[in-house]
């Protein structure tokens, strides 16, 4: 069962979209992982760009780990207003779920900074959840 879904938010006038997809062919007893796309689309009426990432992972125990760095995936897009931008990366825990959060932090075509939020997020696996046998 393909078990997908959809969260967003909107800051600033860039919604941020994403769809976590567990992993389950690279996941074992010990790890778990899960693939996340995000779309960033550019609702506004001002050029900005994409400067850094802020994550908060939150695994079923309640372990947390923030992750902060440039960009996303090697990239800083640049965004004008109506563009988007699409990638896809994956985040393992040593439980079966957890949840993410984050933001971007952005520059306008003024260079003025401002943060974007990332919708807080479920990571579920099959084993996460109760099942029916």
């Amino acid at each position: 069962m393909k078990d997908e879904a959809m969260y967003e938010a909107i800051t600033h006038g860039i919604r941020v979209s994403v769809s976590p997809q567990f992993l389950d062919h690279e996941s074992d007893d010990d790890r778990f992982f899960w693939a996340y796309t995000v779309v960033i689309e550019n609702e506004g009426e001002k050029t900005a760009q994409l400067k850094t990432r802020y994550w908060q992972i939150t695994d079923a125990k309640g372990r947390v780990e923030e992750v902060r760095g440039p960009g996303v995936v090697g990239e800083t897009p640049v965004l004008k207003p109506g563009e988007s931008f699409t990638y896809t990366s994956g985040c393992p825990l040593n439980e079966p779920s957890g949840m993410m959060v984050g933001s971007y932090g952005m520059m306008d075509a003024d260079g003025e900074p401002f943060e974007v939020e990332i919708p807080a997020f479920s990571l579920d696996s099959p084993e996460g959840r109760s099942t029916l046998n």
